[in-house]
């Protein structure tokens, strides 16, 4: 199959003319987005999501009678400015040889308002926002949903979970009920499927699963280590495996910059890179990375998403993800456009069970392995009984209530 038998206008050819031929989730998605219908798409990370919705909604664009003034014809909602600043770069890519010129529009937090404000005057035809971003824009009068074509969610798990849902609705609020919703992740726990149903109509499912061969893109490997001893095992992998880049995974921001502080110390280039950071300040990091100036950048999940890294060998957990879904997303930093790479976990006693459970969510099972002058001597403290709750004997939000008020039903008659 060709992007020519797409059903894409002639004029968006050129912008596909390097490429060899659609990549599955391109060949399933781009005929139901230009239908106009609403669409969830799951296929995994690196596979051509965004140019897979990007180039439809382009034609329909294009397809769109033209006005006097600019309404915004697509949103693309994203969760970090780096994916921000990604999906801009492919709108702009796909769009150099269309007859009318496009106004694409970045509006992102970290950064002064102004600047974007300004390049709201007049409108724009497709903006690419973070939430929190958007309803200062909105809130400033510099744009105006009301007659906007579609929704785009780009890694639509996260921008439904806690930390953006409300952000979403005050949104949604603000769009028009008949607009196409595009939803697009590598993942979507069920919690996430159910809040997507409710704000889509008749959605189209596409779901690409992962490409299968003998030698798997991505060796993933656990590690069984002592809590202290993360740090040094850390440095003595870095040299042992001779990587010239490593992306390693905390938790925390303060544990970024205490970990790359270390290995700054041990003579290992390496950088932090978190969201307490100026947008500047990542943009300097994120540049010096993909060019090995910095052989170590140390992250939190912020960078779990959006960046496309060429050549990246190795992706290093040294804390373990929340979920498992987030760990889909870290391991994926690795092992793209048809490179292999290698995805260490550090287990801890204390992470131990948080690990099988994500292996039992990923329907895989890892090895543990030791590295000679690491293996770890720490054990797993049993909790003691009754600590952690039965299901079933805890009482209810409800019983509490219905307690509550039958004390008050007794003091009245008292």
């Amino acid at each position: 199959m060709s992007f020519e038998t797409l059903g894409l206008s002639t004029q968006l050819h050129d912008a596909v003319k390097d490429y060899f031929e659609p990549t599955p989730v391109q060949q399933a998605a781009i005929p139901v987005i230009l239908t106009g219908v609403d669409a969830i798409v799951t296929a995994e990370t690196g596979s051509g999501k965004t140019t897979a919705y990007v180039l439809p909604l382009l034609h329909r664009w294009l397809s769109a009678p033209r006005e006097n003034t600019r309404h915004v014809h697509t949103l693309v909602l994203v969760p970090t400015r780096e994916l921000a600043a990604q999906v801009r770069e492919v709108i702009q890519e796909c769009s150099a040889h269309l007859s009318k010129r496009l106004k694409v529009v970045s509006a992102v937090g970290g950064i002064s308002i102004n600047p974007q404000m300004m390049a709201l005057r007049g409108g724009a035809d497709f903006i690419v926002a973070t939430p929190g971003r958007l309803l200062d824009l909105v809130e400033h009068n510099a744009v105006q949903l009301t007659r906007t074509s579609t929704l785009v969610l780009d890694e639509a798990d996260r921008m439904l979970n806690l930390g953006f849902a409300d952000e979403v609705a005050r949104i949604l609020k603000l769009l028009p009920v008949g607009r196409q919703s595009v939803l697009l992740s590598a993942t979507f726990p069920a919690s996430v499927d159910s809040l997507a149903q409710g704000i889509l109509r008749e959605p189209r499912r596409i779901d690409i699963a992962p490409e299968t061969s003998e030698e798997p893109a991505i060796t993933e490997r656990a590690i069984r280590v002592d809590t202290a001893e993360r740090n040094p095992l850390l440095r003595h992998l870095i040299r042992t495996e001779g990587w010239k880049r490593v992306l390693v995974f905390v938790a925390k921001q303060k544990t970024a910059d205490h970990v790359a502080e270390k290995l700054r110390i041990n003579g290992i280039s390496a950088a932090a890179f978190h969201g307490d950071m100026s947008q500047g300040a990542r943009d300097r990091v994120l540049d010096s990375f993909k060019h090995s100036l910095t052989q170590v950048l140390v992250a939190t999940d912020l960078a779990s998403r959006g960046l496309d890294i060429i050549q990246l060998p190795a992706v290093v957990n040294f804390d373990l993800p929340r979920s498992p879904s987030d760990y889909t997303h870290r391991i994926g930093r690795t092992g793209r456009a048809g490179e292999t790479g290698i995805a260490i976990s550090f287990v801890t006693a204390e992470t131990h069970a948080h690990f099988c459970l994500i292996e039992k969510k990923q329907y895989r099972q890892i090895s543990r392995e030791e590295i000679e002058g690491f293996e770890p001597t720490e054990t797993v403290t049993p909790k003691a009984p009754g600590t952690g709750g039965i299901k079933g004997k805890r009482k209810s939000k409800k019983d509490k209530i219905r307690e509550a008020a039958a004390r008050a039903a007794r003091t009245r008659t008292d």
